[in-house]
């Protein structure tokens, strides 16, 4: 039995082959291509290539992708969404895709409707859903939308009028057309969650694509009876039929899963660690082996959402980033020559000065040529390693919650960049797969189910409202593709409404599972 993990960055495709005890036995990386299936192909031929085993025996295949961050940052490839807001007349003085940048309303049509329905904070009905009004929309809407998003007013606490306006769009559109339900994705607050569900909704057809495309290149190499798994945002996985209900969660997934690379690699299950590709650094928290969740709004392509998102700075730093001097300042990034970097760096024979020439020349890195580095001069390359040590001292000092040193994991193609001492930094754990530790992220990661949702004591006891929580999180898990009985609880997170009057508690729920 083996598992191939593979995982898509700006600047290189990283794939490995592990063994039924989870070792590392065959690792690969390739640069990114533009379409990314062929560089994926190309990953997964030099892989299979290089292990010389029997493909028959290949039983699982994970990918961890940027394709969804990516079309929403450059505004590519995305759906026309209709959103249908329940919250007349209460929410109509602020209307969807308030505060979005022009050409991203433009991209996704900018067709919403606010329409009957909706609850009060403590759970009263806002008011009735009108059948009629849908029904004539979903008439206005045809052929103008692909996807829809539906948004219930405090549809956290209550979600019965989301589900039953997806049912009647289903009966009108049919089974398959994609639908988003608030509900299902954000956390409380009616904008941010509108938000993350109108994105959700607008990644239809990336995500489609992109687990369609990700088959064929298994299949071209002849591994077809295989479990495909597409990689989340915390740390888990999810099966393709999740995934293409909720592509937003692979949102920041490349981090995540380096991160949890890290610890698998180290053997530590709470440390901060430092991702260096070959172009941003990233740099996160391990919790219990797991990424430290983000615990404030996040904005995906200048759009301000909710959604569980990883908590993760990034640097313009990477083994790709060019060094300049301007009036005898020298600035490291934050742009790079990325996946071109075997190309124009110029210990690879190119006119470039990169981080990675700087490394070569102190010996801090056996790549490429050196002679063609030997005429930098040495105290400049040290300058240019003080640049760097303080661009990411910066970042680490933003990540720690107290003033003492920590320990860090470094991970990463561009780690040989790093210096060997940082400030605030106790010591540094490496391991000899740190390249690829992104793509055993993917591969050794569990199923995981999370549930949120504000429940009112003063109703129903907190063991009542664990227990319900929970069950719908192992519900998520199982249609993610975990294996019910393998399911535990991982993480209960409590959060009391001061401003409630009787006892309300936004109760957060995780679990995780085995794959099938």
């Amino acid at each position: 039995m083996y598992k191939i993990g593979i995982d898509v960055g700006g600047t290189n495709t990283d794939a490995i082959l592990l063994d039924r005890d989870s070792q590392l036995i065959y690792s690969v990386k390739s640069p990114t291509s533009l379409d990314i299936k062929s560089g994926i192909e190309q990953a997964l031929q030099e892989l299979l290539g290089g292990a010389n085993i029997d493909k028959t025996k290949i039983t699982h295949a994970m990918l961890g992708t940027t394709q969804c961050t990516n079309a929403i940052v450059e505004r590519k490839k995305l759906a026309k969404v209709g959103v249908i807001r329940l919250g007349y007349p209460a929410t109509a003085s602020v209307l969807p895709y308030t505060a979005w940048p022009k050409d991203m309303i433009d991209t996704l049509s900018g067709q919403y409707a606010i329409a009957h329905g909706g609850y009060e904070y403590d759970g009263q009905l806002l008011s009735g859903l009108d059948k009629e009004e849908i029904t004539k929309l979903l008439a206005e809407w045809h052929d103008q939308v692909e996807s829809i998003a539906i948004v219930g007013v405090f549809s956290s606490i209550k979600n019965d009028q989301e589900l039953q306006v997806r049912q009647w769009i289903q009966e009108v559109y049919g089974k398959d057309f994609p639908i988003s339900c608030s509900s299902l994705i954000g956390s409380v607050g009616l904008i941010e969650r509108e938000n993350a569900t109108i994105l959700n909704a607008a990644l239809c057809k990336v995500i489609d694509t992109t687990t369609q495309g990700f088959v064929q290149a298994l299949q071209a190499e002849g591994i077809s009876n295989v479990e495909v798994y597409l990689c989340q945002n915390d740390g888990t996985l999810m099966s393709i039929d999740y995934a293409k209900q909720f592509p937003i969660l692979t949102i920041a997934c490349g981090p995540t899963n380096s991160i949890r690379g890290a610890s698998y690699l180290s053997q530590i299950q709470n440390t901060m660690v430092l991702d260096v590709g070959g172009t941003t650094s990233d740099i996160g928290v391990l919790q219990d082996g797991f990424p430290r969740e983000s615990s404030v709004a996040v904005e995906v392509g200048d759009i301000r959402t909710n959604f569980r998102m990883p908590d993760i700075i990034s640097v313009g730093l990477g083994g790709g980033s060019i060094v300049r001097v301007q009036n005898d300042n020298i600035t490291v990034g934050p742009d790079s020559v990325g996946y071109r970097i075997n190309e124009e760096a110029l210990v690879f024979g190119g006119s470039t000065l990169t981080t990675t020439d700087i490394a070569v020349r102190l010996g801090l890195a056996d790549v490429g040529d050196p002679q063609l580095v030997a005429h930098i001069d040495e105290a400049f390359a040290k300058d240019v390693q003080k640049e760097i040590a303080a661009l990411l001292e910066q970042a680490i000092d933003k990540m720690k919650t107290s003033s003492e040193d920590v320990s860090l994991v470094l991970v990463g193609g561009g780690a040989v960049i790093v210096p060997e001492k940082i400030r605030g930094v106790s010591h540094i754990v490496k391991s000899e797969y740190g390249g690829v530790a992104n793509a055993i992220g993917a591969s050794i990661a569990q199923i995981s189910g999370q549930y949120e949702q504000i429940y009112i004591y003063a109703r129903e006891s907190r063991e009542d409202s664990l227990k319900d929580a929970q069950g719908k999180a192992v519900k998520q898990a199982v249609l993610a593709g975990a294996i019910e009985k393998s399911i535990e609880l991982v993480e209960v997170e409590e959060t009391p409404l001061a401003y409630h009057p009787e006892n309300a508690t936004r109760l957060k729920v995780k679990v995780v599972g085995h794959m099938v």
